[in-house]
């Protein structure tokens, strides 16, 4: 396992993290004996980045982690959390505010059976109202960062400029980390565009979702997901082409996000398998088929780079 600096943080973060979302049910049905065991192979496998949220699952995530995590040294893993997005009986839910943050961070911890959080996220800000997270959520939890009860600040979203308009207008070292997901993918590479401007402002980096959200899987997209028809027919065939060439599109997809940018300093993947865990961190002990890549994106056409709306 490789360990990258996240900008100026201190931290140095595995070079595949584990995002939790999975053990909340998110793209399918999980036995939570299997989640508690997919966190744990990771953590022995040499990941030590876990990234949760409340609204995965409405609470059920964070819920499973922290049985997961209750009898796990604390100085093994480096935690991240959200704020901002929730849910509760299927019906999602956004709070900005500087008291709903807050209290947030406290019901996660409480949640997580942890006393600190490592990294805390305002999540997905393209539902807020982005002067509000400039003038009243992101100060809250920089409030909590003095207090030691969060490490850092960082924010997340599907729209990579959201992020750097909010970094633009806030004061310098109010974020120090950014995660953006299926922006640096076999189908999309756009991250790479805002990569010099975070780079310029010691900002870390977080990619997620190399699979983009299974676009790029053998099992194909839930129903749910909000790209486009076309795209999910380009990567339909680019993971029959894969097959066809004798490799899973889930090995190149890791392969390709963990391989080629050291800027970036983690990719998030979720599965709530233990067995999926140990295969995705073996891919990168693989050696990356570059001109498999080359013959992939070929596949997926005009497709590469066509973005949709978070839903």
């Amino acid at each position: 396992m490789v360990y990258n600096e996240l900008g100026n943080t201190g931290m140095r973060l595995s070079n595949l993290g584990f995002g939790a979302s999975s053990l909340g049910g998110v793209f399918h049905g999980i036995r939570e004996e299997e989640g508690i065991r997919a966190v744990n192979v990771a953590l022995d496998h040499g990941i030590n980045f876990i990234d949760v949220s409340p609204y995965y699952g409405h609470y059920k995530a964070e819920t499973v982690l922290g049985k997961a995590l209750k009898d796990i040294a604390r100085d093994r893993y480096y935690l991240s959390t959200k704020v901002g997005r929730y849910g509760k009986d299927g019906v999602n839910s956004w709070d900005y505010s500087a008291s709903r943050v807050t209290a947030s961070v406290y019901e996660s911890m409480e949640r997580l059976h942890v006393d600190y959080i490592d990294l805390i996220n305002v999540h997905d800000i393209e539902f807020a109202d982005l002067q509000q997270v400039v003038d009243e959520t992101l100060p809250a939890l920089v409030a909590l960062r003095r207090k030691g009860v969060v490490g850092h600040v960082g924010i997340t979203d599907l729209q990579p400029e959201n992020l750097k308009w909010v970094i633009e207008h806030c004061e310098e070292g109010t974020v120090e980390s950014v995660l953006n997901f299926c922006h640096y993918s076999l189908n999309d590479d756009l991250l790479t565009d805002y990569l010099p401007f975070f780079e310029s402002r010691g900002i870390g980096v977080i990619n997620a979702s190399p699979f983009s959200m299974g676009l790029l899987s053998r099992r194909g997209t839930p129903d749910w997901h909000p790209a486009p028809q076309a795209l999910k027919e380009a990567c339909a065939r680019a993971a029959a082409f894969c097959e066809e060439k004798g490799l899973p599109i889930e090995q190149l997809a890791i392969q390709f996000s963990t391989s080629l940018n050291p800027r970036i300093a983690s990719t998030l993947f979720s599965s709530a398998n233990p067995a999926n865990v140990l295969k995705s961190i073996g891919y990168m002990d693989e050696p990356l088929d570059e001109e498999l890549v080359r013959e992939v994106q070929a596949i997926i056409g005009d497709q590469m780079r066509v973005r949709w709306k978070n839903s």
